[in-house]
């Protein structure tokens, strides 16, 4: 068989190391655990990347793809975790990083019709591995209802409110957490979570429970900042919200973050 030249391996004489190189945009198959039915099937968007050395002139691109597919036609946490270090061991890399970011659905019932409707929410699991310790980090994304303190306060009808979204990254002690209750730590920190089928007595309970919940983005960040300093099993969160305004042409913006 005719030997190819493998360009990726030839020396480089730039002498500038990569810190990432690799795949994104990849689709995939993943099994994620759920509270109400042990385990959901969901499509992944992946990013998979490794460092590379001053030099070599690349990487080896189509390893990344056998690593991912030697784990089957779909992935669970477990395999996700090991694929950096994976990753490490056949591309000959001292750092490897892998994203896996997913819509992750629940059923969720009207607050007093009891309608049932799916809400769809973004999660992140985010592994950066090196040859000595592996970091895995777990984000979801949060859509909420705020209220205006202010609006409320010096308006004789009314206040005005609007939608935002709530990026909420956490690390786990040796106790991970459902994403079930992440999501729950987060909307309960709001003026009104959000639902997907609301019916007029509904839409009356969350603009009344909206209207007696001011909060303002700085509230929201630190709501869920307090609740995640009495949460077990959290080691570290980045609590990031930002509203969309109704009234402004902007967006109002607060973060936090801390190591418990």
């Amino acid at each position: 068989m005719q030997t190819l030249t493998d360009i990726q391996n030839e020396p480089d004489s730039r002498n500038i190391a990569i810190d990432r190189v690799g795949v994104k945009a990849l689709k995939y198959p993943v099994k994620i655990r759920d509270k109400a039915n042990s385990e959901q099937g969901t499509v992944a968007t992946i990013a998979m990347a490794v460092d590379l050395p001053k030099e070599y002139k690349g990487t080896h691109m189509s390893r990344f793809i056998e690593v991912l597919n030697s784990h089957g036609p779909a992935l669970d946490v477990h395999s996700i975790s090991a694929i950096p270090t994976e990753l490490l061991q056949r591309l000959e890399a001292s750092r490897a990083h892998v994203e896996f970011r997913f819509p992750f659905f629940l059923s969720k019932a009207a607050p007093v019709s009891g309608k049932e409707g799916m809400m769809d929410y973004e999660v992140i699991f985010d592994v950066d591995s090196t040859r000595n310790e592996t970091e895995f980090t777990v984000t979801i994304l949060v859509p909420v209802t705020t209220l205006c303190p202010c609006s409320k306060a010096i308006s004789a009808r009314g206040a005005h409110n609007q939608r935002g979204i709530v990026t909420y990254t956490v690390k786990f002690t040796n106790e991970a957490i459902w994403i079930e209750d992440l999501i729950r730590l987060v909307e309960e920190c709001a003026s009104s979570e959000l639902y997907s089928v609301l019916k007029r007595p509904d839409e009356k309970f969350v603009t009344e429970e909206a209207y007696d919940n001011p909060v303002f983005v700085e509230d929201l960040v630190r709501n869920v900042a307090a609740a995640s300093n009495e949460q077990q099993g959290i080691s570290w969160y980045r609590v990031e919200a930002e509203n969309y305004e109704s009234i402004h042409n902007h967006n109002a913006y607060a973060v936090i973050e801390k190591k418990i």
